[in-house]
């Protein structure tokens, strides 16, 4: 990573849509429906209303304090101190994250496709590309993921089209079956995964070039347009999945997947669900990057290290063992990111953005901070 790399506000947007998408939208429709049922769709704009939440305080805080990261303006406002007992949750948890989702993708492949590799092949090769990638730089990473998210998108929606002959619209009534309730556990789940991880966006703001005539009214716009379409895609994919499998849909992991493989289009084509499964490789790919660079990044400026390289290929190589020793099964790596992943995401993240927000509010936060930047 270069000291003095700059992306523009759309490109920056583009990076947060890509983060917020990327594996969400196979990986959420079929546990979301799981708690929510027919609601599911209902319980993403509770928990997209909330990441509205999550991201106004992300602006504020970026605007209070341009050019400065979280650990910088952190450092500033509550001392070193209290920024270094902040960020160890911080870093676990995006640990925790760049080993999950390299794992989600393993276990996919060896369940899928694969059956017979070793998952801790796939990890190896993913990490080891991740490593480079971040390597390269914000601007590589922005300009490589914007071309891949744009190809997923458009293998997503000739799936979605394609398996119009197998839509039943009336598997999405009633609504709420079973009342409020699992709407709202369907909510918390997806608050957690993906709305309350948009905080790591904390670290990348900064990047952003700076328009002293425009100020941050561009990214502002730009970030808050990126999470309604995120929202938007993720209702539309999940009521596709309703459409197609009904009340089975929770029993599938990988729904849209699934979605894919029932597709019989005039005996031509088939059995195209090989086109999702890149997809979800590449969106995991493209948010494990993400994660890795934002824990390089959180180290570097929390230890002021002049080499801002100097950790990435370690930090790979111990997410790698992570993704190894960590979880025994899938079912348990389940079971944390529907449960406890929300939990955590907010004692690592959102509670600490939300008390630094209210703190610099009624303190008042400097705008001539903006030595503290990447």
């Amino acid at each position: 990573m270069k000291v003095k790399e700059t992306v523009s506000p759309l490109q920056m947007s583009t990076l947060f849509f890509i983060f917020m998408t990327g594996s969400a939208i196979i990986n959420i429709p079929g546990p979301l429906v799981g708690f929510a049922k027919n609601g599911a769709w209902v319980s993403l704009l509770i928990s997209g209303a909330f990441g509205f939440l999550v991201l106004a305080c992300i602006l504020y805080l970026h605007d209070k304090f341009p050019g400065s990261t979280y650990i910088d303006y952190t450092k500033k406002m509550l001392g070193s101190w209290v920024t270094a007992l902040l960020s160890v949750p911080f870093i676990l948890f995006v640990c925790h994250m760049a080993s999950g989702i390299v794992l989600d993708m393993g276990l996919f492949l060896t369940t899928s496709m694969m059956r017979k590799t070793p998952v801790f092949v796939f990890n190896a090769f993913t990490f080891t590309l991740i490593a480079f990638t971040v390597r390269a730089g914000i601007e590589v990473m922005v300009r490589m993921f914007t071309n891949l998210i744009l190809i997923m998108l458009f293998f997503v929606f000739i799936v979605l089209l394609l398996s119009i002959p197998n839509y039943h619209p009336d598997y999405i009534f009633p609504i709420m079956p079973d009342g409020i309730k699992p709407v709202m556990q369907g909510a918390y789940f997806s608050f957690g995964f993906p709305y309350a991880e948009a905080f790591l966006f904390t670290m990348l703001l900064p990047f952003v070039k700076k328009n002293p005539d425009k100020k941050n009214n561009r990214l502002n716009g730009y970030m808050y347009l990126a999470l309604v379409l995120n929202i938007l895609i993720l209702i539309l994919s999940v009521v596709c999945v309703i459409f197609v499998s009904g009340p089975i849909a929770s029993d599938i992991k990988y729904s849209l997947y699934m979605v894919a493989r029932m597709i019989d289009f005039q005996d031509i084509i088939q059995r195209i669900e090989s086109v999702i499964g890149m997809t979800l490789i590449a969106g995991s790919y493209m948010k494990a990057t993400i994660a890795l660079f934002v824990l390089n990044l959180v180290l570097t400026r929390l230890f002021r290290l002049q080499d801002d390289r100097l950790l990435i290929f370690p930090l790979a190589l111990m997410c790698l063992f992570l993704s190894v020793v960590l979880y025994d099964s899938e079912v348990q790596w389940y079971d944390i990111v529907s449960n406890t992943w929300p939990l955590w995401n907010g004692i690592a993240g959102i509670l600490p953005l939300f008390l630094l927000t209210l703190i610099t509010a009624f303190k008042g936060g400097g705008k001539k901070t903006g030595s503290g930047g990447p």
